[in-house]
């Protein structure tokens, strides 16, 4: 019962990656997994109970990666801010783009209670970040005049913007853009 919530979230994020929330439907999870619709709807009754499942599971995973990453002790403050940029970077095979970032699309289009999960787990990335770059700027890696804010939303951009771009253009952007955010990191 439990692997069959997990294998509909699971699908329903790859869905959001590529369709967005308002472009995938319970069919297309029904096909795909093989079930009857009113499967789907015994464990989410509605769109938004699934979209709200979504978000869940995304904050789950920033905060499983996030405490992994700071708990290490045997890494640097600036390693540990490169490695929360590369895994969340890295977390995106091939055409896939961000799922937050595609529910940001969808935003003003998604019901009430996703919108307010999806502005919670948005703010919970940032929150990470931001949280990052203040431990860089305590241990004197980055410049302490440097506005947090600004810093983890430069940093946040770039990498959904370059995911956007090889999702279009086929490159490895993404490389790249890390490249020149840890090479902006050094010069801080």
């Amino acid at each position: 019962m439990e692997n069959r919530k997990k294998q509909i979230i699971d699908l329903a994020i790859k869905l959001v990656q590529q369709k967005g929330y308002v472009g995938f439907s319970y069919d297309d999870i029904s096909k795909q997994l093989g079930v009857t619709k009113a499967s789907i709807h015994y464990h989410f009754e509605k769109k938004e109970d699934l979209g709200v499942a979504i978000t869940e599971r995304i904050a789950k995973s920033f905060l499983q990666n996030f405490l992994l990453i700071k708990k290490d002790a045997s890494v640097s403050v600036e390693e540990k801010l490169k490695k929360f940029i590369q895994v969340q970077a890295e977390r995106f095979a091939c055409t896939e783009i961000c799922p937050i970032s595609s529910l940001q699309t969808d935003f003003n289009s998604l019901p009430d209670v996703v919108q307010k999960k999806i502005e919670e787990v948005s703010r919970l990335e940032l929150s990470i970040m931001k949280d990052l770059i203040a431990e860089a700027q305590t241990k004197g890696i980055l410049n302490d005049t440097d506005d947090i804010h600004s810093v983890a939303v430069t940093i946040l951009s770039s990498i959904k913007g370059a995911l956007l771009y090889r999702r279009v253009l086929g490159d490895d952007i993404l490389t790249g853009v890390i490249s020149q955010i840890n090479l902006i990191l050094r010069k801080s």
